[in-house]
């Protein structure tokens, strides 16, 4: 019985760190887990326990196993809030306002925290980020520019250091982006000017955050989501 007991605490205790490693980011979605041994030593239990704690992750849907291949991190936690929501955010454009006034306050306190917790690590990716932002822009690579645009807001949540901000991030904001447009396309070719004025806008919230500054981070963030929203209100009208 007693030994019984024990093994069910590990099996929880495993399942509790990987759920961690979920939340916090640092298992993404499609990531793939370290090997049965791997994890086996790094938690210091028997390879059946990590095996059971996957088992149950991957009951939940947390975790696929794929044959031949190894354990993979699912998108259930990124689509899970979102993923009913798409084409009605595709066929009415005041769900889609509703939803950009959300964004409004969400990441402009995203961009707050990012600015007060950001470490070392947070602030190096995000400068790079921001740096393949302007060689995209350089190039006038739109395509370039819309994925380290979104990849930076990522980052960005990841440094606020908050697993709800991280996640409400990837569900309902990675949704959204998808359903945002201008005349048809993506907003950077609705004009000439629109992409200097998003490229401004983000090196305005990055010197922000890279700079300690969480008023002026949270600021420079509502600013930009307001641009947005006045821009997809233009196409609307």
């Amino acid at each position: 019985m007693a030994a019984g007991m024990q093994a069910r605490g590990q099996v929880e205790a495993v399942m509790r760190k990987l759920e961690g490693a979920l939340l916090d980011g640092s298992l993404a979605a499609g990531a793939r887990l370290p090997s049965e041994r791997t994890l086996a030593g790094q938690f210091a239990v028997s390879r059946n326990t990590v095996r059971e704690a996957t088992q149950r992750l991957a009951a939940r849907g947390l975790v696929r196993s794929r044959r031949g291949a190894g354990v993979f991190v699912t998108d259930q936690l990124r689509t899970g809030i979102a993923s009913p929501w798409g084409q009605l955010v595709a066929d009415h454009p005041a769900l889609r306002d509703d939803i950009l006034e959300f964004r409004r306050v969400l990441e402009g306190a995203t961009a707050y925290f990012a600015a007060q917790r950001a470490d070392a690590a947070d602030r190096a990716r995000i400068a790079a980020l921001m740096a393949e932002l302007e060689r995209a822009r350089r190039a006038d690579d739109k395509a370039g520019e819309a994925s380290a645009d979104a990849r930076l807001h990522e980052a960005i949540a990841l440094a606020s250091h908050n697993t709800m901000f991280l996640h409400l991030h990837t569900s309902v904001i990675g949704m959204l982006r998808e359903h945002i447009t201008i005349n048809g396309t993506g907003l950077r070719e609705a004009d000439a000017d629109t992409s200097a004025h998003l490229l401004n806008q983000h090196r305005t919230v990055c010197e922000a955050i890279c700079g300690q500054r969480p008023e002026e981070a949270r600021t420079a963030m509502q600013s930009h989501i307001d641009f947005v929203r006045s821009r997809v209100q233009q196409d609307d009208d």
